[in-house]
């Protein structure tokens, strides 16, 4: 049975299988949280490279791979190119399906995007944004701490809230309108973000609109699993794999597979 195979430095790619376990009930997946050397985003783009096909090399191992989804923004702003051309299955990122739903949304053409300091510094979003909108204005902010705060679950508080309005709260004054979460962990801090930023501004989470291109992907392919099949799940971890299991629980709900710690 093939497998959709899922990587992400931590826990924050578990937005994306939730949202293809949601879209693709039927499909199989793999997933690997790199817990051992998160985050990402203050890595170099060469460690983030080699991290990368770290990840990818172990997943085609692991399992029978019919699609791979970078549910990671870091690694999809600078090593997809890496990625494509080590791999025989399609490689799907985070970045191009969450700018194509961000710049639908926006009314005014003002769209800010968060996230860390390595995928901000890339221009990967800026550069994906004006592809589907050559109008649109992009405000763009590294959010460091937002990952470290995801990973200790501290999911909402006045610490937490602090944090965030601190990097983002003057951004309805500047006439934006949609924000994009462009890091897998920010939709589990969304509570606070939507309160910081009020209603008047559109949340992209990129997680629904990647599921939406694997969907896409595996239909072109003619690689969809078969209405009512028995998926298999299993999840990686590279440490810590207690605390994994208990946010996976909260995120995925049930009780999702125990994680195994693997050492890449």
């Amino acid at each position: 049975m093939q497998s959709v195979g899922i990587f992400d430095s931590g826990v924050g790619g578990l937005t994306v299988l939730r949202a293809l376990r949601a879209l693709l009930p039927e499909e199989s997946t793999v997933y690997l949280g790199d817990t051992a050397r998160v985050p990402y985003g203050t890595r170099s783009p060469e460690t983030v490279v080699r991290y990368a096909l770290n990840n990818a090399a172990f997943l085609t191992r692991a399992a029978s791979l019919k699609l791979l989804v970078v549910a990671c923004n870091t690694a999809s702003a600078v090593a997809l190119p890496a990625l494509k051309a080590r791999l025989e299955v399609p490689v799907v990122g985070v970045i191009e399906p969450g700018a194509a739903a961000a710049a639908s949304a926006s009314r005014s053409g003002r769209v800010a995007v968060i996230g860390t300091r390595g995928t901000i510094r890339s221009g990967a979003y800026q550069r994906a944004l004006a592809a589907c909108n050559p109008d649109i204005r992009v405000e763009a902010r590294a959010c460091p701490l937002l990952v470290p705060l995801a990973e200790e679950g501290w999911l909402e508080g006045e610490l937490t809230r602090q944090v965030v309005s601190r990097y983002i709260g003057d951004l309805p004054g500047l006439g934006v309108d949609t924000l994009v979460l462009g890091c897998t962990h920010y939709p589990i801090l969304r509570p606070d973000i939507a309160s910081v930023v009020g209603p008047n501004v559109t949340l992209v989470d990129s997680a629904e609109a990647t599921a939406r291109e694997v969907a896409r992907r595996l239909s072109s392919m003619g690689a969809r699993a078969p209405s009512g099949q028995t998926p298999h799940h299993r999840m990686f971890v590279t440490d810590v794999p207690e605390a994994f299991h208990a946010l996976a629980r909260r995120f995925l709900g049930g009780d999702p597979p125990e994680p195994e710690r693997v050492d890449l």
